[in-house]
This record gives C-alpha cells, structure tokens and sequence, in this order.
C-alpha cells in the first residue's frame, strides 16, 4: 500500500513528458486559434503545429526543472484568493 503511494507522490501524472494542466492548457488554447486561424484567415496550420510543438517543449523543460508544477497551478488558483475581514484592521489580515 506504501508504494503506491509514494509512487503517486513521487511521480505525478505525465502528458507526452510534461506536466499534465500546463500542457492541457497549452492545446487547449492552442488548437482552437488554429482552427480559428484556419477558417478566417486561412493561414497554413504547419506554423501553428510548429507553435504547439514549441510551446509544448517549453512546458517540458518546466516540468522537468519541477515535476509538480500541476499541483502548484492548482494550489495557486485556491490560495489566491482574497479574504474578507471581520473587522477594519489596517494591512490584510486572514479572517474567514
């Protein structure tokens, strides 16, 4: 049972060598300007695929400097969040 969890710890969840929400996003935002690119202006969508492909190997290289680069997108977007104080202090204080 220790294994298993150790290897999920050790080991986080790859996409084609790179972290998965960083290279998620790169296609997701990527792919539909490419088709966008396409229909309206119809550009050749080799640069494009030559742009995903680059934007892809820079989140490799991310991810291999720090393999948990998914988990610190996720703990940003939930720790960014600014609280509401009880009472008028001066500076940001953490109340919830």
């Amino acid at each position: 049972m220790k294994d298993v969890i150790l290897k999920a710890v050790a080991n986080p969840p790859k996409l084609f060598w790179g972290p998965v929400l960083p290279a998620a996003l790169n296609a997701g935002l990527q792919i539909p300007f490419m088709f966008m690119g396409i229909g309206i202006w119809q550009i050749n969508p080799l640069i494009f695929i030559i742009s995903v492909v680059l934007g892809h190997l820079i989140v490799v290289a991310l991810g291999t400097k720090d393999p948990h680069l998914s988990a610190m997108l996720q703990a940003f977007g939930t720790t960014n969040i600014s609280s509401k104080n009880l009472y008028q202090v001066k500076g940001r204080k953490f109340e919830p």
